[in-house]
């Protein structure tokens, strides 16, 4: 079974850029038809879809993140990565790395000064 790991800084500063890794194992990022998403979600708000590479290393983003967001990947260890720039305190969240019905713990991200 595929198990996902988030990680990285759980605070940052207004107009930094967020980056996240998501650790892949009993699976691989590059299987076919396989697409791996970020999501997250603000304290007292629905989830929300960020972004997603699929198997070929193709992206899409939501519309309303695409000018902030970047997703990639690091086949050789079987991660991929999320990039979030020009953070406000409304990018504070819980923030989940998915495939398919899979989910990784998540790990909150504070944006404050």
């Amino acid at each position: 079974q595929v198990q996902l790991q988030e990680s990285g800084p759980g605070l940052v500063k207004p107009s930094q850029t967020l980056s996240l890794t998501c650790t892949v194992s009993g699976g691989s990022i590059t299987t076919s038809y396989s697409a791996w998403s970020w999501i997250r979600q603000p304290p007292g708000k629905e989830l929300e879809w960020m972004g997603v590479i699929g198997d070929d290393g193709r992206t899409w983003y939501s519309p309303s993140l695409k000018s902030r967001t970047s997703i990639s990947r690091d086949t050789s260890k079987n991660q991929f990565s999320l990039q979030l720039s020009s953070v406000t305190p409304e990018d504070t969240a819980v923030y989940y790395c998915n495939v398919f019905n899979q989910w990784g713990q998540g790990t909150q991200v504070t944006v404050s000064s």
